[in-house]
């Protein structure tokens, strides 16, 4: 189950690079469940495809460093570039923490920071 779920995570990860956000969406649940701490918390496949439309103006650059893998969770490290409406790129540092169900990503707990060099 815990490799089947690297492959899904990485299946979705190349639909988000190549700008298939809705290939994306295929791979989670409906009632899947976004939580950027200290942000803001996403509830549903709709406000996730909202997000990704508003936030992914180009698809982002993603480099996912480890994935580690217990029962139904899958932590991803890495970084991630993502162009904003003034053709900036800002990279920052994330660690994910996916929980899966029926073999979808079904939630998400993301912390997210600002790259610095």
């Amino acid at each position: 189950m815990t490799e089947n779920n690297k492959k899904i995570l990485q299946k979705a990860n190349e639909a988000v690079s190549k700008g298939n956000y809705e290939e994306f969406l295929q791979y989670c649940t409906d009632d899947t469940k976004w939580t950027f701490i200290g942000d803001q918390v996403l509830n549903g496949k709709e406000s996730v495809r909202k997000w990704m439309f508003n936030e992914y103006i180009e698809p982002p650059k993603n480099e996912v460093k480890n994935l580690i893998t217990e029962n139904d969770y899958l932590t991803a490290i890495g970084k991630i570039a993502v162009m904003n409406e003034n053709g900036k790129s800002t990279t920052y540092s994330y660690c994910d923490v996916w929980r899966f169900r029926d073999g979808k990503m079904a939630e998400l707990m993301a912390f997210v920071i600002e790259h610095k060099d």
